[in-house]
């Protein structure tokens, strides 16, 4: 009987360290930057699963077991075209699949562009994501994190977010008088915007930088054109029956991390469509299968 006890106790104590380790942590626990008060009936919501009108943007930690942590970890970033974020197949499904390869995962609820809330909306997407990497590295001791394997992952707008914290790292938005780096490592980045061009999304467009941008504006989130050669290395994939966000977009960015010597992989569906999360339910190929041999074959998933 005793040892029954001792066994329901350690599963009951288990199961309590896990809710523990997933409670969301406020990136900014001091007042948020670039915010404005919000209008009334503007809260967050959820509606299955889709959270949109975030004003207190937080990172969610999924950790591996103890056992198999190597050390790395990255931020996963929902996609909802700048306007909602799917947080469960593209959130919380995506974190728990990297658990299972030892890395550690940080879903990121982040503040969706608008002037109701944001001085500057152009900006607030990538203050939480250079948070997110901040706020990772200052933790990394205590959350058994290596700060030099964080990595940004990114689904389609939050693709655009993910490439965006690659390529425009050199200039921070947030305060960062430690000097903490805010470049990501290694950047995934999953049917992905990455042009605000004539074959980006005019959705997440619109949403970020408004339906009257300037060219240079357009030219600055249009992230193949920001690529150098001090981007992190990409794995990139993407549907070329994509009819929501052009599989040109991927190709584009490609083309540019190999013109800058850029290291990185290209993975091509010939179907699958747009937001399929992690299967592509018209091939038996796995894509993040893939990305765990490429993730192996740069070093982050050794211990």
């Amino acid at each position: 009987m005793k040892s029954i006890l001792s066994a329901v106790l350690f599963t009951v104590v288990s199961l309590s360290a896990i809710a523990q380790e997933s409670k969301p942590i406020k990136l900014y626990p001091k007042g948020v930057p670039n915010s404005k008060p919000a209008p009334a009936g503007y809260a967050e919501k959820n509606d299955n699963n889709r959270v949109s009108m975030v004003t207190d943007p937080v990172i969610t930690p999924f950790f591996p077991e103890k056992g198999k942590a190597n050390g790395t970890a990255v931020i996963v970033c929902p996609g909802g075209g700048y306007s909602r974020l799917a947080m469960d197949h593209e959130g919380t499904a995506v974190a728990k699949k990297f658990n299972e390869i030892g890395v550690a995962a940080f879903v990121l609820t982040y503040r969706l562009p608008s002037d109701a809330i944001m001085v500057d909306k152009t900006i607030g997407p990538l203050q939480d994501a250079q948070r997110a990497v901040q706020l990772v590295r200052e933790r990394a001791q205590e959350w058994g994190i290596n700060s030099a394997r964080v990595g940004i992952v990114g689904f389609s707008a939050g693709g655009h977010l993910a490439s965006t914290a690659i390529t425009h790292f050199d200039k921070a938005v947030i305060d960062n008088k430690q000097n903490i780096s805010l470049r990501p490592d290694f950047g995934i980045l999953i049917y992905p915007v990455i042009s605000f061009g004539p074959i980006g999304h005019t959705g997440s467009k619109d949403n970020l930088i408004g339906k009257t941008p300037t060219p240079e504006m357009v030219d600055l989130y249009s992230n193949e054109k920001q690529v150098t050669a001090n981007t992190p290395p990409a794995f990139l994939v993407h549907a070329e029956d994509d009819k929501t966000v052009p599989v040109m977009n991927s190709i584009v960015f490609y083309e540019a991390m190999v013109k800058a010597g850029v290291k990185g992989e290209l993975h091509l569906f010939q179907a699958g469509g747009h937001g399929f999360g992690l299967i592509n339910k018209t091939t038996k190929a796995e894509w993040f299968n893939n990305c765990k041999d490429w993730m192996d074959a740069n070093g982050w998933l050794s211990k």
